[in-house]
């Protein structure tokens, strides 16, 4: 079978930001446990439209996954693994569950990406540090807040954003990804990539991924001013 290209392509991005949906599902169910006995009628209104809710966690999930490994059934496959594999203690955590099913996500993704490619994310080697239009690896340094951000994914701008990624090189993407999207650390990501990322990733550290998440945010940020200009 002919394996789908590393690129990010048309994808079932949510028409709005996953965070919402996951806030709302997780008061709809921490409103249940107060330790009061519940009769099925409360339960059923209290879970009145969760099916919903699911959905739309899904396609964000899947979402990531296709920025990461591109459409079909990868990305799908890798959103089953996300859900199955997430440590459900978290769960009493709306924010540590979250982490958990992306950490879980993207280990996976980094694996899939290493069999497609073999030493495509190989550390940098001879990094230095470069003087850039960005000097912080912070998403605000590049003018838009991660809220912002999430919108641009799942609103009207999505097909540009998509775009924008796509032309990115596959390390920056994935850098880019696991900082801005899945909102990891520079010490998780190198962990990630170091863990998971094949032989040639050994050599990632902090530091390198804070120099090739900068060069990520100076590329949007570009990109941010010339949709402004064109506007």
């Amino acid at each position: 079978m002919t394996k789908e290209p590393d690129t990010v392509q048309n994808t079932l991005i949510p028409q709005k930001p996953i965070r919402a949906g996951a806030e709302a599902f997780s008061k709809q169910v921490h409103g249940l446990l107060d330790g009061q006995p519940k009769d099925e009628a409360t339960v059923t209104r209290a879970l009145a439209g969760l099916d919903d809710l699911f959905e739309l966690i899904a396609a964000g999930l899947y979402n990531m996954a296709s920025m990461l490994v591109g459409e079909g059934e990868d990305g799908v496959r890798l959103v089953e693994t996300a859900i199955a594999t997430a440590e459900v203690s978290a769960c009493h955590d709306p924010a540590a569950a979250r982490k958990s099913s992306r950490q879980a996500l993207c280990t996976a993704a980094l694996k899939i990406i290493e069999q497609r490619n073999p030493g495509s994310l190989a550390a940098p080697q001879g990094l230095a540090h470069a003087t850039t239009c960005i000097e912080d690896d912070d998403l605000s340094s590049a003018g838009v807040s991660s809220e912002e951000l999430e919108s641009m994914i799942a609103g009207p701008e999505r097909d540009r954003v998509r775009s924008w990624l796509a032309g990115l090189p596959l390390a920056l993407r994935v850098v880019f990804v696991l900082r801005a999207v899945a909102g990891f650390t520079a010490a998780d990501t190198a962990a990630l990539l170091v863990a998971h990322g094949g032989p040639a990733a050994d050599g990632w550290t902090p530091e390198a991924v804070r120099e090739i998440f900068r060069q990520g945010l100076c590329s949007l940020a570009s990109q941010l001013i010339h949709a402004t200009a064109a506007r």
